[in-house]
Order: structure tokens, then C-alpha cells, then sequence
């Protein structure tokens, strides 16, 4: 005579940290969140804060989309968590632009130089266009495609691109218009 014994398991339980009210600084303004810890910052920003700006393209850290600036420097918000930005400012390409409106100059001289096909990666390349100039690495075309290589662009727009950040450069020096 053989006995079959049932064993009685416990109903799953879901384990781990939940959501946590978190204080970002988000262009200039603090936003409370409730995210669980493992929440990206462009999640936060774009599912919690509705700050749509901010592309997710490869959520992998390779292709700029998402580049934002925390504390000034570039980050690409797709790998860095939305909880170790408490405490820092975090920018936007939404936070670019001036009080009024106006478009920063980066966000005019794309325009005037087509510098997007789809848009999908401008809001990464901008923000990434800014930073390069404030780190100072635009001295030539080279310097610009190595500091801008993690941005990518599907459209390959990269000669209006740098068209764009020449320009930007040029009038900021007194320069007038972009040279190569």
C-alpha cells in the first residue's frame, strides 16, 4: 500500500521593497514620486512625471535618447535610478528653455540647421550638444563627434548636428556664423 502525501506550500507572496515617496529636483522644481527603488530616472520622469521629453530608445545605455544632466553632467537616465538623484538637480530638455518660453539657443540652431529628421533622439542630442559646449570639447568637427558618439541617430542627421553645435559655438565666441 502506497501512501501519497500532499505538501502544502505557503500562497507566493511578492518580496521586496515598495514604493518609496521620492523628492526630485526636476528643473528647478521639486516633484514627489512614490517609486520603488529599482525605478529608472527616465522612467520617473516620463511614467510618474509625465515629463515626456526624455526618449526611451534602447534602455540599455547605448544610444543617448535619454540623455538628461544631473547636477550639470550629462547622464543617460535610462540607467541611473530615479532614488539616487534625491538631493541633485536634475534638467530636462523641457528645463531648457528660458522663463518665458524662448528656446535656448541649441533648440533654435537645430531648427535653423535641420539638425533632426524623426526627432526621436533631439531631446538626448541637445542636452548632449549643450553639455559639450560648457565641458568645452567642440574645437573641431572631431572633437564634436567624439564627445556626441554616444548619441546616436537612426536619420543620421550628424552633419546638420554638428552644423548646429558649430553655430551655437561660433556666436557664443562672437565668432557670427558656424565655420568648420
Amino acid at each position: 500500500m502506497s501512501s501519497t502525501s500532499q505538501v502544502t506550500r505557503p500562497p507566493a507572496t511578492v518580496s521586496g521593497p515598495g514604493a518609496l515617496p521620492v523628492t526630485l529636483m526636476v528643473n528647478g522644481s521639486a516633484k514627489v514620486a512614490d517609486l520603488e527603488p529599482r525605478v529608472s530616472l527616465l522612467d520617473a520622469l516620463r511614467d510618474h512625471l509625465d515629463l515626456t521629453g526624455t526618449k526611451k530608445g534602447c534602455d540599455a545605455g547605448t544610444c543617448g535618447a535619454c540623455t538628461v544632466w544631473v547636477d550639470g553632467r550629462r547622464v543617460l537616465a535610462c540607467l541611473t535610478l530615479a532614488i539616487s538623484c534625491e538631493g541633485r538637480e536634475v534638467t530636462t530638455i523641457e528645463g531648457l528653455a528660458g522663463p518665458g518660453g524662448e528656446l535656448h539657443p541649441m533648440q533654435r540652431a537645430f531648427i535653423e540647421h535641420d539638425a533632426f529628421q524623426c526627432g526621436y533622439c533631439t531631446p538626448g542630442q541637445i542636452m548632449s550638444a549643450v553639455a559639450l559646449l560648457e565641458e568645452g570639447n567642440a574645437e573641431d568637427d572631431a572633437a564634436i563627434a567624439e564627445y556626441m558618439s554616444g548619441n546616436l541617430c537612426r536619420c543620421a542627421a550628424y552633419p546638420n548636428i554638428r552644423e548646429a553645435i558649430r553655430d551655437v559655438r561660433d556666436r557664443s565666441r562672437g565668432d557670427g556664423h558656424a565655420a568648420s
